[in-house]
């Protein structure tokens, strides 16, 4: 039977598949076996509903044929057994230490199983579908196919071919439909497009460098998830490659031998980063993505430093391997110092600029004051240790001489911005008189380190430059402190007057509320109406002082003025008496 329409009642395969990439998609949040388990569920209960299940006792295996395609639900099936097979591969290539031999072999196998599936898929609805939906599929095939050869790492120009043909699909398909289909369809296009541009560099007809893979890795999509893999270990073989060249670490005059491999590996990473950051496409790069490529580094220094003391671990009683391994180790955390605050710096960059906007735009929320405070305080710390690293020691040679001369200027200039937004901040909360004096004492320590900068040999005509602005604005806000104070001093005593004119001994009128027992023949809410703020009107609380009277007070104004007989006959006299108590008795 020929279906003249799309194989789906109210929408096309491109739907179904939005839902299988938002599913994996997710993915990377949760654990893909959740996905492989949506669809076993979703096979049985369409196999059950459908009336086509294998036989209860032995198992018969029936086929989808041409044939018995009675219903869109049979297409269904192949769809989720393509998606199931896709998963059960992508669950072994996320483990954590990556697929074994046997696991290899097992992701091999699903994947052989999801383009069986996606093919018989493709062909059915070529002839059960429209020419739509038949393209749909077809481009589902061919990134299926696509995906074995690139797991497979052989037949690059075959793999080349079907993620060319699946990309081209989408992208004439995006052409037409629903603004919902022409949005999904674009999304594929990027996602394929890295695959593409790595198999022509793996065809040769590419230009494209080695150490060029990583930009074009960062789109997000299921149609890297292989590509993702593939690629970092093709950087870690390059970099390995790189590394065997990489024998000393250089640091303010002093060589330091790298003797671990892995070592190697983590600097060198580290310092492919640095260089992005700082060659001449570094402008072009946005904030978000020079902050990630900041956690890479960090990353890739840490890895450095945790290889280094394994190693200082298991040197024993070799001085000079000590030696050699402290100083690799003081180096390496003196460059990690280093981007530290770079990256702090460029995170007081991002602050400032929403600090200096006036009002929220498109719902952004605006930088605080004390938020800029607490950056400061930590580009004050890292200075500061950056300082005590190198001025520890003994004999410091002329770099190293420099370099602590440097982060001692820098960590001034930071305790200077730090006072200026904390004067900002006591500025915001109306407090006049602190503001002031901590705009003055920020204006003072500029010009200590301008002092300071000028003199020095060389001197960063930018770091002066940015002195000289926050001179000015020192000086700009602490004289609008000292005339804002002066006005709201001079407006005290209107405000008082203004206050003692509307003093009122009963207080502002406010309406009688009635409360439950207060109001019992009417039929009105207690609870104010829905959706309003009102409070509730149940019982008052808490309950009004009410008078109570007190136990009299009795005094006994008599007491003193009665005489008492005298009770001194009526005592019991000692008869036994000595000599001396007779005498003077």
């Amino acid at each position: 039977m020929q279906l003249n329409r799309p194989i789906y009642p109210s929408y096309s395969i491109i739907f179904c598949l939005l839902l299988n990439v938002y599913l994996h998609e997710g993915i990377k949040s949760i654990h893909i076996f959740i996905f492989r388990r949506y669809c076993t569920a979703r096979l049985r209960r369409l196999y059950k509903s459908l009336k086509f299940t294998h036989g209860r006792g032995k198992y018969v295996k029936k086929a989808i044929t041409e044939s018995n395609v009675t219903d869109v639900r049979f297409l269904h099936i192949l769809l989720y057994m393509a998606d199931r097979a896709w998963s059960h591969a992508m669950e072994k290539r996320h483990l954590p230490d990556g697929p074994n031999s046997r696991q290899r072999i097992y992701l091999l196998g699903r994947l052989r199983k999801a383009v069986k599936w996606a093919v018989l898929f493709s062909q059915l609805c070529a002839i059960k579908g429209d020419s739509r939906t038949s393209l749909e599929a077809e481009a589902y095939a061919s990134y299926m196919k696509g995906t074995l050869l690139f797991e497979q790492d052989q037949n690059w120009k075959t793999a080349l071919r079907n993620f060319r043909k699946a990309r081209d699909v989408y992208e004439e398909l995006g052409k037409y439909g629903s603004i919902e289909n022409q949005i999904l369809c674009r999304e594929r296009v990027e996602e394929l497009e890295p695959s593409v541009r790595y198999c022509l560099h793996k065809v040769g007809e590419s230009n494209l460098q080695t150490s060029e893979l990583m930009d074009i890795g960062d789109v997000e999509g299921p149609a890297l998830d292989l590509f993702k893999a593939k690629l970092e270990a093709v950087m870690a073989e390059a970099r390995s490659q790189q590394a065997a060249s990489l024998t000393e670490f250089y640091w303010l005059g002093h060589r330091f031998p790298i003797n671990n491999a892995k070592t190697r590996v983590s600097i060198l990473k580290a310092q492919e980063l640095e260089k992005d950051l700082r060659g001449p496409a570094a402008d072009a790069l946005t904030a978000e993505k020079k902050l990630s490529m900041f956690d890479k580094m960090f990353s890739a220094y840490h890895e450095a430093r945790a290889c280094i003391r394994s190693d200082l671990a298991s040197a024993g009683n070799a001085d000079n391997v000590k030696v050699d391994l402290n100083g690799l180790d003081k180096a390496v955390s003196a460059s990690l110092g280093q981007r530290t605050i770079e990256r702090n710096q460029l995170l007081i960059s991002i602050a400032k600029s929403k600090f200096m906007k006036q009002s929220d735009e498109k719902g952004e929320k605006l930088t605080k004051p004390e938020e800029l405070v607490r950056l400061y305080d930590l580009q004050i710390q890292n200075s500061t240790d950056l300082y005590d690293l190198v001025s520890s020691q003994r004999n410091m040679n002329s770099e190293e001489d420099s370099f602590a001369k440097e982060y001692e200027l820098k960590g001034l200039a930071f305790r200077a911005e730090r006072c200026f937004f904390l004067a900002k901040s006591y500025s915001f909360a109306g407090k006049r008189a602190e503001a002031y004096t901590l705009f003055l004492r920020a204006g003072s320590l500029v010009d200590e380190v301008l002092k300071k900068v000028q003199v020095a040999n060389n001197p960063d005509q930018t770091i002066i430059k940015d002195l000289q602005i926050l001179s000015n604005n020192c000086r700009s806000n602490r004289c609008i402190e000292h005339a804002t104070g002066i006005m709201e001093e001079e407006n005290i005593p209107e405000k008082l007057s203004k206050g003692v004119s509307t003093i009122s001994l009963t207080g502002p009128e406010k309406k009688e509320e009635k409360f439950l027992l207060e109001k019992l023949d009417l039929y009105e809410s207690a609870v104010g109406e829905p959706g309003t703020k009102s409070a509730p009107c149940i019982e008052r609380f808490p309950p009004q002082f009410q008078a109570v009277p007190c136990n009299p007070i009795v005094l006994d104004i008599a007491f003193s003025s009665i005489e008492f007989p005298s009770l001194d006959n009526r005592m019991k006299k000692d008869s036994k008496k000595g000599i001396f108590s007779r005498l003077w008795g």
